[in-house]
């Protein structure tokens, strides 16, 4: 399988003030196409600095990132942008949902941006939520769906653009763990049909669900470990559509 993400070297440091701290440390690994990967580690360790430069929110200060062959240091603030939109797929800890909209408009979003027709925005919208189980709560806004049903449609919005990658930030961690049993389902799923998941975690028992761990401390990877039998999330142990 081809490679999705490729970093090589990479250093990110912060100036403030007078004070210079160095958030990586020169990393490197690779991903390849349909691993679903665990990046775990402690507050201030660089896991979120190297979530924020695998998703393009950020870039190195040296070394080389390279999503699907592209090196993303070279690129503009609109390539960025593009790139985010197009080839990345974001699910946060807080769902990030517009509250005063439906489940399919919050879907559409993307597509909005990315000037797809209106029609074809509602096909594919629908079709992301019936892939999530959510096909019935398509015309339900935020505030009428439970935590976890908001957190399918998080999925089902990042699903719509058919990115390279998934990223997940902390995806279950405003949920019970019967939910989070329900939403670590969809993600292994979602990479049983080959889509490429990287998912930041603090929790051992969500990162059991993964295929391969990759820890950090102080800047550096201090493991790179594959998961050989990762536990399975049965849907029925969440919570129903």
């Amino acid at each position: 399988m081809g490679e999705v993400v490729k970093i090589t070297d990479v250093t990110k440091v912060y100036t403030m003030g007078d004070q210079r701290v160095e958030a990586l440390k020169g990393i490197s690994f690779t991903v390849s196409q349909g691993e679903f990967v665990a990046i775990m580690g402690a507050s201030g360790s660089g896991k979120s600095t190297c979530m924020n430069m695998l998703g393009c929110l950020d870039v190195p200060t040296s070394g080389e990132y390279l999503l699907e062959g592209v090196n993303v240091g070279g690129l503009s603030r609109n390539e960025l942008a593009e790139i985010r939109n197009t080839k990345i797929g974001f699910v946060f800890q807080g769902f990030n949902l517009l509250a005063r909209t439906t489940a399919r408009e919050n879907v559409e979003l993307p597509l909005v941006y990315a000037h797809v027709s209106a029609a074809a925005r509602r096909e594919r919208a629908l079709a992301a939520l019936e892939r999530v189980g959510l096909a019935g709560r398509a015309d339900h806004y935020s505030n009428q769906l439970s935590g976890g049903q908001q957190q399918r449609v998080a999925i089902a919005r990042a699903l719509v653009n058919e990115p390279a990658i998934i990223m997940a930030d902390e995806p279950t961690g405003n949920l019970d763990s019967r939910t989070t049993v329900e939403i670590m389902a969809i993600f292994q799923e979602l990479n049983r049909h080959g889509i490429t998941i990287l998912m930041v975690t603090h929790e051992p028992d969500v990162a059991a669900f993964t295929g391969r761990h990759l820890v950090f401390r102080d800047g550096t990877i201090i493991a790179d470990s594959p998961n050989a039998s990762p536990a399975v999330a049965s849907p029925a142990q969440g919570e129903a559509p």
